[in-house]
């Protein structure tokens, strides 16, 4: 790097930021790093669901009542003779119809907690990976913006727009 581009960097550095750029800033990265702590809790909440399913696993046939790409309602029957219909439906629903057959996986200890057979949290991995990847796509873009109308005001010597 040359002395210029250092010392340029060096007074950059020195100017205060004005308080709406610091608090945009901040609020960008909180809300980026927000929604990524949330992915990752959602990969790990579903790989604890699965521990908890085969931990004390039971397999039997289920009936597909609703169908949606988040939340399918199904009803199966455990070897006791309980019909059971779990309130949060069926982990990993996709690509389901209604009236379909299917085989699951539940909790025998917790029968509401019951997955489609063959289906675990590594579903869950590729859109949460999707989903952090699009929020820093975002805002690394409105960071470096915000980093350059700081730079654009304080070569003007002008302050930048404060709150």
């Amino acid at each position: 790097m040359s002395e210029t581009t250092e010392s340029a960097e060096r007074e950059d550095q020195d100017q205060p930021v004005p308080p709406r750029l610091r608090r945009t800033r901040i609020t960008i990265i909180t809300i980026a790093t927000v929604v990524s702590v949330l992915s990752v809790l959602l990969v790990l909440a579903a790989w604890r669901d699965d521990w908890l399913i085969s931990s004390d696993k039971g397999t039997t046939s289920a009936e597909v009542l609703s169908a949606g790409r988040l939340r399918s309602a199904v009803t199966f029957v455990t070897p006791d003779g309980v019909t059971q219909n779990p309130k949060l439906g069926v982990l990993y629903p996709t690509k389901l119809t209604v009236g379909e057959r299917i085989n699951v996986e539940y909790s025998r200890s917790d029968p509401d907690l019951v997955r489609v057979a063959g289906r675990d949290a590594r579903v869950a991995i590729i859109p949460a990976l999707s989903v952090i990847v699009v929020v820093w796509a975002v805002a690394l873009p409105l960071l470096w913006l915000l980093r350059r109308i700081r730079r654009r005001d304080a070569e003007r010597g002008a302050p930048a727009a404060t709150a």
